[in-house]
């Protein structure tokens, strides 16, 4: 704590060095632009998926336990660690085996942006240790009255999957709609030389909505609605697929912009959201015993937030607040139908309330430089709601109560200097967070990744993170270069713990393991970014990663991705454009063995495409073909759940239509 503090004067002392002039105020985020209306000329395939989008950031890599519904790594750390909102909404998943991160329930259609904070300088919507990311609805705008309407559509051969979309706009001077849907359909996909990878389909279908209206001259409300319907979902890399995966995710929201006022903008939004996740083994051959394992989360909460500015200062206040309420069952149907049925809460009905208080001040220490200090504290109350799951975790914790209050507190200081081509900028945070429903509550859950049953554990103090950060860039006429690192030094790393002589609950399973904690652990990243104009017409871009991560006996921690690297050259010359890429990684070779890592072997892809734009009686339609894996490359990658393949050659056609 005495570095970090040494190291906040630091950068205080360092920056009132400089004359008080004025910069313009620079948030250090990253941001994917998503919406297909805006950005498809420039996109090698539009209509990819969210997962897909994600993963252009040195940032984020997913997950992968099939071809669908990726969980997002920040940091190279799991959803526990990191925070995922839609348009400041909190949402949380049903299933206790990640099946449904909260990015597989929205679509491309209905997503403008994706707002990625490293660390601390993601706290705005409540505790993170690693990171957040903020998916951004289209905001449309108020204006003379104009309709409009678009038609997407692709197809691709590695899983036959095809895609339609269709959605329409519409603003006048105090309202606008925008209203779309979209589908997919997949069949199993196929890695190298044709090999089908089963249970490995997908069918979603994704309808969103968003109206304002604007009275008083600033004032506006608007209501919002998402619903997302998954069935048939495979999943190759588990034991169970899922049959259903629904979403209703809802909101209202108020807000002021007063005219020549110190405050900016009041934004108050109220949101409401339930999730159905049903997995299915039914389909699987050879089921030892067949289970029904279904999960229900809902959650309603509400932010108001205040942005303000006097002189040289900008200040945002958020004060948000949440409960949330996630029950998942197991029943076991024995094979000897005379046999009673089996049935325990695998999620008691675990209640959480949450209400934190987020306060930020962005200040210009003149024209070359600007300090961001931030700050939030929270109150975490989880109840154990179900008497019987209360019982259940009873047996390994006789003294738990079936409440728990935890206080969660982030602060966070930044520093950016950026003169000529020069930019630089350095940062220190720290924060903590409450062990998630899994972790906590968790009884009997089966990770086929590790092969044990996990059991929850409600006495696990906070996770607590020590944040550094800088990054130093140059940007030019024809050229942009940035390098960047983060350092995380976690306190108290909730891990599996082995508990020996307990029989597991699951058929196969090595053994039981009990969420515990490490002492420490400490994870680094370092990244490079460059973008090159070779040409008014020709641009290079290229991204480096490298991660590393250890706990404090110098053991590997899991899920830490080996070197990667991608680099694309991109053509865009009057309505045509092409893209050559290719990406990969090293070997895998400091893998968490504790964890039921093992090696993987280092590869290389190639993709390309090429796209052209027609204008047709007033509509203008945007074709894009390509190849992904273009040599048709059998590999693997550290992050795929059990050593799944990847899919093989893939020849896709996308097709978006505006009118």
């Amino acid at each position: 704590m005495q570095k970090l503090t040494v190291l906040f004067f630091f950068v205080f002392f360092f920056s009132k060095g400089f004359a008080q002039d004025s910069l313009q105020s620079h948030h250090i985020q990253e941001v994917i632009v998503i919406g297909t209306t805006k950005v498809s000329a420039k996109e090698a395939k539009p209509l990819s998926s969210i997962d897909e989008y994600l993963q252009k950031s040195a940032k984020i890599d997913m997950i992968k336990r099939g071809a669908y519904a990726w969980e997002p790594l920040i940091n190279n750390m799991p959803t526990e660690r990191t925070l995922v909102t839609i348009d400041g909404m909190r949402i949380f998943g049903a299933c206790t085996d990640k099946m449904d991160p909260v990015t597989s329930y929205i679509e491309v259609s209905n997503l403008s942006e994706a707002v990625i904070s490293s660390g601390q300088q993601g706290s705005s919507h409540g505790s993170t240790i690693g990171g957040a990311i903020d998916l951004k609805r289209p905001q449309p705008f108020f204006g003379p009255e104009k309709w409009n309407f678009n038609i997407s559509s692709g197809f691709e051969s590695v899983n036959q999957q095809k895609i339609f979309g269709a959605g329409t706009t519409f603003k006048n001077e105090s309202f606008y709609t925008d209203v779309n849907f979209m589908s997919r359909d997949a069949e199993n996909y196929m890695a190298r030389n044709h090999t089908e990878i089963p249970f490995s389909q997908f069918k979603k279908i994704n309808l969103s909505g968003i109206s304002g209206f604007k009275f008083g001259g600033n004032k506006i409300l608007e209501g919002s609605l998402i619903y997302d319907k998954a069935t048939d979902v495979g999943y190759p890399a588990l034991p169970m697929d899922v049959s259903l995966a629904e979403a209703l995710i809802t909101s209202l929201k108020f807000q002021v912009l007063p005219q020549n006022s110190s405050i900016h903008s009041w934004e108050t939004k109220v949101y409401y959201n339930s999730v159905t996740h049903r997995m299915d083994d039914t389909k699987r051959p050879a089921v030892p015993i067949h289970m029904d394992m279904p999960g229900w989360s809902t959650t309603a909460g509400y932010y108001s937030q205040l942005k303000m500015g006097f002189a040289d200062h900008h200040f945002l206040a958020n004060l948000s607040g949440y409960y949330n309420k996630s029950t998942a069952e197991m029943t076991m149907y024995p094979t000897d139908i005379s046999e009673p049925l089996m049935f325990m809460y695998t999620w008691p009905k675990v209640q959480t309330f949450y209400q934190g208080l987020y306060l930020e001040d962005h200040f210009l220490l003149n024209e070359n430089s600007e300090l961001k200090f931030s700050a939030s504290v929270g109150f975490h109350r989880n109840n154990v709601e179900s008497d019987f799951g209360l019982s259940s975790l009873q047996i390994f914790y006789p003294e738990m109560t079936s409440d728990k209050n935890r206080i969660l507190k982030n602060f966070a200081a930044n520093f950016r200097f950026a003169k000529n081509i020069w930019e630089f900028g350095l940062g220190a945070g720290y924060g903590d967070r409450a062990p998630s429903v899994s972790e906590g509550y968790g009884f009997y859950l089966f990770n086929s990744f590790e092969k044990y049953d996990y059991i929850g554990n409600p006495d696990l103090k906070n996770e607590s993170s020590l944040e550094a950060n800088a990054f130093m860039g140059i940007k030019k006429e024809n050229v942009a270069s940035k390098i960047s690192l983060s350092y995380f030094h976690i306190s108290n790393y909730i891990v599996g713990e082995i508990l020996p002589g307990l029989a597991p609950m699951t058929i196969g399973a090595s053994g039981v393991k009990k969420y515990g904690a490490l002492d420490f652990a400490d994870i680094l990243n370092i990244s490079w970014t460059s973008d090159v104009k070779l040409f008014p017409f020709l641009k290079w871009n290229t991204q480096l990663v490298y991660s590393r991560g250890r706990d404090f006996e110098k053991n590997n921690l899991p899920f830490m991705s080996p070197f990667s690297y991608s680099s694309s050259l991109r053509y865009i010359q009057n309505k045509f454009s092409a893209e050559i890429s290719a990406k990969g990684n090293a070997g895998h070779r400091d893998f968490a063995a504790n964890y039921g890592e093992t090696e993987t072997p280092a590869y290389t892809l190639a993709n390309g495409s090429i796209g052209y734009i027609f204008n047709f009686s007033g509509a203008k339609i945007l074709a894009k073909a390509g190849i992904e894996n273009i040599f048709d490359k059998y590999y693997t990658t550290y992050s795929d759940w059990n050593k799944i393949p990847r899919p093989g050659r893939n020849f896709f056609l996308n097709l978006n239509i505006n009118f």
